[in-house]
């Protein structure tokens, strides 16, 4: 077997002497290196503002979504949206180990696991789109990948149904930095906060604040408002646009009793939110963008623009032990259980 670069550099075609998320086009050449695992590819949970902008790009008409992700892994050997930049991440069972990283994984033949590096720097091949539920951004395909020694994963766990968990990894990282950041007594407001890792970050949030503190919701129309007060995490669920910044700092300033707050989370999977999410946060204060339609231009010189003297923290999906941490919420929480369960299995 070949030897590889750690950080699958070794596998970048275009532009050369870059990493592999950053390049245009790497191999999808599916013999192994020494430190690579070869996977088979059972579906691709792409990231939610990545499909959203595919789905509407090709007028939510399922046969073209399938022309579009052929085509991007085609040109590009990875699943890297050219728009939003996001990938995703997938499931599958370890098919082989690279002779290297044999005494150094945990990973063993057969293995059922899900990768939680991004699909934007994965070299991947699809050799068949099975199915495509828009409505968990789930894609079903037969197909393999490769996992770089850098790379992350996680055995599926035995005591759970693979679809719930994966739909919890996906956005693994929201809530455990989440877990990190909420202290006792926080006023926290979380944008898009029915959603995916919405519902996980509010958990997380009113875990940590007390009784002193206060999570307010904030969802785009009264179904999600429903859907959110059955879990009883947010002293109150508000209702705005969240690309429109005046309109949620007045709604959130109400929720909070006319104060701001000391941490915001964006977990909204459309573009042009960041000043919705800055606006409501006080001096000193942390503005968290998980969602991957975030420009960090926009955010970085809206603050500066409105003289806000806060934290910007640009959401990481990769936080130490956050794999644990999302799937014993599922463990923990009966309501977020059976709210993934009613969706995603």
């Amino acid at each position: 077997m070949k030897s590889g670069s750690k950080y699958g550099t070794h596998r970048v075609l275009e532009p050369k002497g870059v990493l592999p998320q950053g390049a245009f086009k790497i191999s999808n050449n599916m013999e192994i290196y020494d430190n690579e695992i070869l996977i088979d590819v059972k579906a691709l949970n792409i990231d939610s503002a990545s499909f959203k902008q595919i789905f509407d790009e090709q007028d939510k008409d399922l046969e073209k979504v399938k022309e579009r992700i052929l085509a991007i892994v085609k040109e590009r050997g990875k699943l890297q949206n050219p728009v939003t930049g996001s990938g995703g991440m997938l499931i599958g069972r370890v098919k082989e180990i690279g002779e290297k990283l044999m005494r150094n994984t945990e990973f063993k033949v057969g293995d059922k696991i899900a990768t939680l590096v991004s699909l934007s720097l994965t070299p991947l091949k699809i050799d068949k789109i099975h199915n495509i539920y828009p409505e968990i951004d789930r894609v079903e395909i037969s197909g393999t990948a490769i996992l770089f020694e850098s790379g992350i994963g996680v055995k599926l766990p035995e005591d759970m149904e693979e679809n719930l968990a994966l739909a919890v990894l996906d956005v693994a990282g929201a809530p455990a930095q989440t877990a990190k950041m909420v202290k006792s007594g926080d006023e926290v407001l979380i944008l898009g906060a029915a959603g995916k890792s919405g519902l996980l970050c509010c958990y997380e949030a009113h875990k940590r604040v007390g009784k002193a503190g206060r999570v307010v919701g904030l969802v785009r129309n009264q179904k999600e408002k429903e859907h959110l007060a059955k879990t009883n995490f947010c002293k109150e669920i508000v209702i705005a646009d969240a690309t429109s910044p005046l309109e949620v700092l007045q709604v959130a300033l109400e929720a909070n009793n006319g104060k701001e707050y000391n941490l915001s989370i964006n977990c909204v999977n459309v573009p042009n939110t960041e000043m919705s999410t800055i606006l409501p946060v006080k001096e000193n204060g942390t503005a968290y963008f998980f969602s991957m339609a975030t420009s960090f231009t926009k955010a970085a010189l809206g603050a500066e623009g409105v003289g806000k003297d806060i934290t910007l923290i640009i959401g990481n999906g990769y936080s130490k032990g956050h794999a644990l941490i999302a799937l014993e919420e599922l463990r923990e929480s009966e309501i977020i259980n059976h709210i993934f369960k009613e969706i995603y299995s």
